[in-house]
């Protein structure tokens, strides 16, 4: 500990290390001084006891000296928690101070970081850019509407009434054509039917032709079995 504040070099890497060695060092000393003051705690206790042992063998010359010992251990604690107060606010100040630095550090860094990715843009040269995003948005717009406006010109127009008219043409084409269908299908005449005889006649001459198919092909199966 007496290196830190007595010696040491200066150099810009220890310097920067220097509050967290105090940090260090400072936390050290506390505990150390715990130590003590656990020890002086148990001494005093042991005095007082020693005391109340050699009043109860009437020993008061002996009791006396353990009170007068209790007494000096009690000055040490006195000075010794005045100590540890003192390290303990320094520590909390360092502690304090530390991260403030370290924040700082943080801080500046990021200021760097921010300058460095802000290099050769300023305010105008952003307006400007806004200004080209507008116009190039407005301009799809227009190229946008222009594409699905109806391309109807003077010459593709048509005239509704011309259009209903010729539909009314259509319409009694139609009708005409539906009563004529109908006139036709009224006069059409029925053909004679033919004499029932001559049916009858055609039919047994069918039915004839049958049978003699039909014993043609018995004879032509008894021939190939040799009967």
């Amino acid at each position: 500990m007496l290196s830190y504040f007595f010696g040491g070099s200066t150099s810009g890497s220890k310097n920067k290390d220097l509050p967290k060695l105090a940090i260090v060092e400072l936390r050290e000393q506390i505990n150390l001084l715990t130590k003590k003051q656990s020890h002086l705690q148990t001494q005093i206790l042991k005095q007082e006891n020693d005391a109340r042992g050699f009043l109860a063998k009437n020993n008061k010359n002996l009791a006396k000296n353990s009170l007068k010992k209790k007494k000096i251990y009690e000055g040490q604690l006195v000075k010794l928690e005045g100590q540890m107060e003192t390290l303990e606010q320094q520590l909390f100040s360092i502690e304090s101070a530390n991260l403030n630095l370290e924040t700082m550090r943080a801080m500046k860094q990021g200021a760097k970081a921010m300058k460095q990715m802000h290099n050769g843009l300023d305010l105008d040269k952003v307006d400007e850019t806004m200004e080209q995003i507008r116009e190039q948005v407005e301009l799809g717009e227009e190229i946008s509407d222009a594409i699905s406006r109806p391309m109807y010109t003077g010459a593709n127009e048509v005239d509704e009434e011309e259009l209903d008219e010729e539909l009314d043409m259509l319409a009694q084409e139609a009708a005409m054509g539906e009563a004529a269908r109908q006139t036709a299908g009224t006069q059409r005449v029925s053909l004679p039917s033919a004499p029932s005889d001559k049916i009858q006649a055609s039919d047994k001459q069918e039915e004839q032709e049958e049978e003699d198919e039909d014993e043609r092909a018995l004879r032509e199966l008894q021939a190939e079995m040799g009967l």
